[in-house]
């Protein structure tokens, strides 16, 4: 175990405005979930299902701004301003190209794309996420500035903007989600359609807040607009080499997240609004675990930079040790939190029962999930092994959980609780496949120019 304070100080010093504001974005996603649940019975379904297309871009933004962590810390490290601006342009412009061409899709093909996540039956669910899914889509462009920014910053140990835009987030959308959805202050009252433009006035002001926060107030990295737009061939060809495979990670399996969720659309409503609050419990139990993940990220990709592979070995066992405490922890408060969780959202008796029965199930997968995240999403990507990483979960993913899924689903019949069970089946051993890969030396990677070769 490490005994330095400045370890463990650094690390929640990364972390803990990282969890905040996971909590406060599940906070406002659940908020938009229990307020429209008041306008109509298949307004749940509707939103959640079209938030399934949503947190897949989420995810694809999330997994490129971490991309360029990868990069920026280890030059961080080494106190390369001149080559971490130059990553800061890559990943600005792969974020921005990204939610374009989400738009694009999401415009062009909304009933499509909601075809594939809403059993086509349910024609009353997807003509209400017609009215919500071609509108919070807008939402898209101003997130992936606010990711791409927010990482450059993380990458640098500046984290005290997240505080700030999360408050922001928070209050913004709750609000205008008030006012929009049931129509207050002279307004009328929107439904779908009001939380979709609360979600979107809401991030436009988030992205104005790191923007002048980015550019005006923080000093770590002195940078100005115009670096944005000079980038170099070499800084795409390192950012496709070591930074991109994360965002390929994080992409791919938000995709399988997302036909994870085409197989359970096809099981009815019951089954939809049942996943909707298992799925926001799930994320519950597991976002402090991924913010701390993405601080040991930072600390370890730093002592990469500065070539010292012994501390980076010492990290690497001390975190481990943390991270299965704190899984212990989540395990037990969302077994015993359940019911009263679920209690807020205005179900029936059958889809409470089910959502409760769901959930008491896979928090037990919640103790594998937070040992591998603390080495696939920290140790792992901080130390260069990011191509390992999206090996594995594009393993687990397409060729077991896939699978699993829909043969649970459509083959076997297996009860709606099982076939749940299924598509988080790769928690129980992801955390294995972690563990061997720690004990050699084959994972740290110094990935800086000068010094790409594996340490």
């Amino acid at each position: 175990m490490v005994k330095d304070k400045k370890f463990y100080k650094t690390i929640l010093r990364l972390s803990l405005p990282a969890a905040f504001q996971s909590a406060v974005n599940l906070l406002v996603v659940m908020a938009d979930n229990v307020m429209v649940t008041r306008t109509g019975e298949n307004a749940l379904s509707a939103v959640a299902q079209s938030n399934a297309i949503t947190t897949f871009v989420t995810a694809g933004l999330t997994g490129l701004a971490t991309g360029a962590i990868v990069l920026i810390s280890q030059y961080w490290g080494k106190r390369d301003e001149k080559r971490i601006r130059t990553v800061c342009a890559v990943s600005v412009g792969a974020c921005l190209l990204f939610a374009l061409l989400a738009i694009a899709l999401v415009q062009l093909f909304p009933r499509t794309l909601l075809g594939l996540v809403i059993n086509g039956g349910e024609t009353a669910v997807i003509n209400l996420a017609m009215q919500y899914l071609p509108i919070v889509c807008l939402s898209y462009l101003p997130l992936a500035l606010t990711s791409a920014l927010v990482g450059i910053l993380k990458g640098v140990e500046v984290v005290r903007v997240t505080l700030y835009t999360t408050v922001l987030s928070l209050f913004a959308n709750i609000g205008l989600n008030y006012v929009l959805i049931f129509g207050h202050l002279g307004l009328p009252a929107l439904g779908v359609k009001g939380a979709a433009i609360a979600t979107v006035i809401a991030r436009l002001l988030e992205a104005a807040l790191v923007w002048l926060y980015f550019f005006r107030v923080q000093r770590a990295l002195p940078i100005t607009p115009r670096h944005l737009l000079k980038s170099e061939s070499w800084a795409w060809q390192d950012y496709a080499r070591f930074g991109l495979p994360v965002g390929l990670t994080d992409a791919q399996w938000a995709l399988v997240n997302l036909l994870k969720a085409v197989i359970l659309g096809q099981m009815g409503k019951t089954m939809i609004d049942a996943t909707s609050v298992t799925d926001m419990m799930m994320n519950l139990g597991t976002m402090f675990t991924f913010a701390l993940a993405g601080g040991a990220c930072v600390v370890v990709g730093k002592a990469v930079g500065e070539k010292d592979y012994k501390r980076v070995r010492e990290y690497a066992g001390t975190i481990q040790v943390m991270f299965l405490g704190i899984g212990a922890v989540m395990c037990t408060l969302v077994f015993f939190l359940r019911r009263p969780f679920a209690s807020l959202y205005h179900l029936n008796e059958d889809t409470f029962a089910l959502a409760t029965k769901m959930i008491a199930i896979c928090s037990f997968t919640l103790l594998g999930t937070t040992y591998h995240a603390s080495c696939f999403v920290g140790i792992n990507r901080g130390a260069g092994d990011s191509r390992f990483v999206m090996l594995v979960d594009m393993i687990c993913g397409w060729l077991v959980v896939l699978p699993l899924s829909a043969l649970a689903a459509f083959v076997f019949h297996w009860p709606l609780a099982a076939i749940y069970f299924c598509t988080r089946i790769d928690q129980c051993f992801k955390w294995i496949i972690a563990f061997f890969r720690l004990r050699g030396n084959k994972w740290i990677k110094n990935v800086t120019r000068s010094d790409q070769a594996a340490s």
